[in-house]
């Protein structure tokens, strides 16, 4: 056997399901929604791949990479200029296997990096880390814009592994090292956010694993917490309560929930929705007391990250509230919460106002009031209605209480004729 051949790529793709020249398609489309340009790999070029005659791709080819598979292109088998080849593990291995490797190959990465053997291009600044931070913005307002897209998700694993790339672009302090992982680590919380948003949990779990990695890493305690949030949600929407209680907890428990109330608090109000799943009403409301309780001790003016800011205030923790009781059977409480978030919901959070808005219309049917319900749920946004993944389901399942509830009425018909509006616009 050539001892070259790249056993990682062609397990991945074994496992996965793709040929030679399938691959090369799904790469081709990544690359050019990347950047702009159409490009032009086949099946050679996948095989080239595979049998190691091409050790380090270009970076826009490397980001597309990541894309399509979730992993960073060191996972993939290739090893970087000037680096001896390691074996990696093979993608059928547990997922403890898996961290391991990930873990090892970006350290091996770093390590590189930062030695003196290595050529350095430039000098790598806080000014790079900067642009990749705006960049993090624009991701943060899209995600509030549209929500579970998976190109939000393709385009923050791609920045994820530009700010890995500048590891190994040339020289820099530990500083900036430890803020490119961090860097790194916010894209890739971002794409688990927007998988698990999009109800692709697989790639979320994916996310999740490269993003806690990255995270320690920097010793960014912002980012611990939001991973570790975000797992807890994203268990939590998969029906597993006692995984997302002890992700949640974990979020809880670090250092900064001590110094700042509103990490406690959000970490409370993701309580409570957990709380809620488990079918707990005495936990939704102790934990909801406590999460505002906590909001209110707060310094309003006390320095965040983006994220933080972007997004946690009074609305987000009432529609916290509201998935708690929704789930739990009280679909009073679980109004009144809905209505309290739409009031407080800052303009840019459609993708937040398109959840609640349905999820209203949910506890209000569940009340016996079709008329209101069909009139709240028509006023969810056909984008929304017809692309997001979580509202798109909530809908359908709307549609099929609706009709088991109040079979054959106008209220029905007008919901039915309003849907056929929202296909014909698809």
């Amino acid at each position: 056997m050539d001892t070259a051949h790249n056993a990682a790529l062609a397990g991945w793709m074994k496992e996965h399901g793709y040929s030679a020249n399938s691959f090369a398609d799904k790469v081709n489309e990544a690359v050019e929604r990347l950047t702009g340009r159409p490009s032009g790999f086949d099946g050679s070029s996948v095989r080239d791949w595979k049998a190691g005659r091409v050790k380090w791709p270009n970076a826009a080819t490397r980001q597309a990479l990541e894309a399509v598979t979730g992993l960073s292109a060191i996972a993939l088998g290739f090893v970087p200029r000037g680096q001896a080849k390691t074996r990696p593990a093979p993608p059928q291995e547990d997922h403890d296997m898996k961290r391991r490797t990930m873990v090892g190959g970006i350290a091996a990465a770093a390590a590189a990096a930062a030695s003196p053997g290595t050529a350095a291009l430039r000098r790598i600044g806080m000014s790079d880390v900067e642009r990749l931070q705006k960049r993090f913005a624009e991701v943060i307002a899209s995600d509030h814009r549209y929500g579970g897209q998976l190109d939000i998700e393709q385009r923050a694993t791609g920045l994820a592994s530009e700010a890995l790339n500048l590891q190994s672009a040339g020289s820099a302090s530990q500083r900036v090292r430890g803020s490119l992982y961090a860097a790194a680590a916010a894209f890739r919380s971002s794409a688990m956010w927007a998988a698990i948003d999009g109800r692709r949990y697989a790639n979320a779990q994916q996310h999740m694993h490269e993003a806690q990695s990255l995270a320690e890493m920097s010793g960014d305690q912002a980012l611990k917490f939001r991973i570790w949030s975000h797992a807890g949600t994203m268990y939590r929407h998969m029906g597993r309560p006692a995984d997302a209680f002890a992700a949640n907890d974990v979020a809880r428990n670090l250092r900064i929930t001590r110094r700042d109330p509103l990490f406690a608090s959000l970490g409370l109000a993701r309580q409570a929705a957990i709380h809620g799943a488990a079918h707990d009403p005495g936990g939704i409301k102790r934990a909801f007391n406590e999460a505002y309780e906590a909001m209110e001790r707060a310094d309003p003016a006390a320095p965040r990250p983006v994220w933080m800011l972007a997004f946690y205030d009074e609305a987000e923790m009432h529609s916290l509230a509201l998935s708690a009781y929704l789930a739990c059977g009280d679909h009073q409480k679980a109004e009144y919460h809905a209505h309290q978030c739409l009031a407080a919901l800052r303009p840019h959070m459609e993708r937040s106002r398109a959840i609640t808005t349905t999820r209203l219309a949910h506890s209000q049917l569940a009340q016996g009031d079709a008329d209101a319900a069909v009139v709240s749920a028509m006023k969810v946004p056909a984008t929304a209605a017809t692309q997001h993944a979580r509202v798109s389901r909530m809908l359908t399942e709307f549609g099929a209480a609706l009709r088991a509830t109040a079979p054959d009425t106008p209220v029905a018909q007008s919901w039915t004729e309003h849907t056929a509006t929202w296909r014909a616009c698809a």
